[in-house]
């Protein structure tokens, strides 16, 4: 075979003549020395890693294998709970029991409102209004009678341009707008209501009293009705209560009738009583 001989180095030959090869790279072997060493650092680690994941993997098949199945699974701890369906048998246990033991929702009746929570139907008086708890005052025998004011016994209630007023005794043919028709209440027949003889009613409105054609509302018949109760002022007089503001009396005030709420005053109790009299009008 040929041998290969390295020619002499130039720096230092030997004495024999022999020089290094220099025709390979220097530090190939410690490449691959540091190569093998990382490959075997990668394979301790995967090592490492496959057998720390195996006994959590086997208690995980055998936590599976030992838990119960179907609902009585998701009775353990967690985060959130599901409830449990009912068995035939404890749905027959249950029926008719609803959450908490109470009556349940499909079979219990409608619950009834509580009298406490009940609207009534007519308004109320304010807390700053007393209301004064009087029997009602007898319905004047005659239908045709005129209004006369108890602490003015010389004035009339009176229709002035389709006001009600306080007015002294009319002569001729303006008596008829001081007499008036008492007619069941068109609210409350147990009240009464008073006609003109040109057929409107007195009626309240903005509290004031005042002569209208009956539209044939609800809130015209209310505004028209008044339960005469017995007067304090004097014997055999009465004040007329509003049927839909309880409470508040017809008294006049400047000769002008209105509705006020009643005030524990002698002025007003003598304000709001009057006396049904025989009709200034023939």
């Amino acid at each position: 075979m040929p041998q290969n001989e390295s020619r002499p180095s130039p720096h230092r030959p030997w004495e024999d003549g022999w020089a290094p090869d220099t025709t390979r790279a220097p530090g190939t072997r410690r490449l691959w020395l540091a190569g093998a060493l990382a490959v075997a650092t990668v394979v301790a680690c995967v090592t490492t890693i496959a057998l720390s994941d195996r006994p959590g993997d086997e208690a995980s098949r055998r936590t599976t294998a030992t838990a119960p199945t179907g609902a009585d699974a998701r009775r353990g701890p967690g985060l959130i709970s599901f409830a449990t369906p009912s068995t035939p048998s404890t749905a027959a246990t249950t029926a008719g029991a609803g959450p908490g033991g109470g009556p349940s929702s499909s079979t219990s009746p409608s619950p009834t409102p509580s009298p406490a929570v009940r609207h009534s139907t007519t308004a109320t008086p304010s807390a700053s209004s007393p209301v004064r708890p009087t029997p009602a005052a007898p319905a004047p025998a005659s239908p045709r009678r005129s209004l006369r004011s108890v602490n003015y016994s010389d004035r009339y209630w009176h229709v002035s341009h389709g006001l009600v007023r306080l007015d002294p005794a009319a002569a001729g043919d303006a008596r008829a707008d001081s007499t008036f028709t008492v007619v069941p209440g068109l609210a409350d027949r147990a009240c009464l209501s008073l006609r003109t003889a040109d057929g409107r009613y007195l009626r309240h409105r903005d509290f004031v009293l005042r002569a209208e054609r009956d539209d044939g509302s609800s809130l015209f018949g209310r505004d028209a009705t008044f339960c005469a109760r017995p007067a304090s002022a004097a014997s055999g007089a009465v004040s007329l209560e509003s049927v839909n503001y309880p409470g508040r009396f017809l008294r006049h005030q400047d000769f002008r009738l209105r509705l006020d709420p009643y005030q524990d005053s002698d002025l007003y109790r003598a304000d709001s009583a009057f006396r049904f009299t025989s009709p200034l009008a023939g």
